[in-house]
């Protein structure tokens, strides 16, 4: 049902010899695909790179005019995903902590944030959702319980949650799809 884009298979086999586990699925990967694909033109920020599979997802869904900034500290999974999609000129590759770029970018407007990492979701969240436009789209995933969660995990998961369906400036749709999903449009 979904096509993946080509390189995803690599991208995964590379994520196995370096024991990385948190690349998106291939739901999550589609969806974020098609929000790429309703934006052209667009400025495209991703929080929490990997090894690059979110990332060829999202490259494949947009315009030869949109950017994307995609932001990773792992330097050894941020060097797959450079490898390998790397020489795609739509995409700038920021090898730094989540946090940091957000606070150090606060002024940059985006079209699409897809926040795959704790900073952009549970850290700095404010100021994430400052750098959307209006109209933008802030996507996030991982939020099902799963196994592999730390017991700390869950507490802010639902505290999430409950921050993003009081916020006035946000339409959301919480989505039991994928590994549990919203997707938020800036008002």
């Amino acid at each position: 049902m979904f096509k993946q884009p080509l390189i995803v298979q690599t991208l995964l086999d590379e994520a196995k010899k370096l024991h990385f586990s948190m690349s998106c699925d291939l739901e999550t990967g589609s969806i974020l695909r098609t929000l790429a694909a309703s934006k052209p033109e667009s400025n495209i920020l991703e929080i929490g790179t990997g090894v690059g599979v979110s990332t060829s997802w999202i490259l494949e869904g947009m315009d030869t005019n949109s950017n994307l900034i995609s932001i990773e500290m792992d330097k050894e999974a941020h060097q797959i995903a450079k490898q390998h999609l790397g020489k795609d000129e739509r995409v700038t590759f920021v090898t730094m902590d989540g946090s940091d770029f957000i606070k150090n970018n606060k002024d940059k407007k985006f079209e699409l944030i897809f926040a795959d990492s704790w900073p952009g979701k549970f850290y700095d969240l404010e100021e994430t959702l400052g750098m959307l436009k209006k109209g933008g789209i802030y996507l996030i995933d991982d939020l099902t319980p799963a196994e592999n969660w730390p017991e700390e995990h869950g507490p802010k998961v639902d505290h999430l949650k409950e921050y993003l369906s009081k916020r006035d400036d946000l339409q959301i749709t919480p989505l039991d799809w994928s590994t549990g999903l919203i997707i938020a449009v800036k008002k």
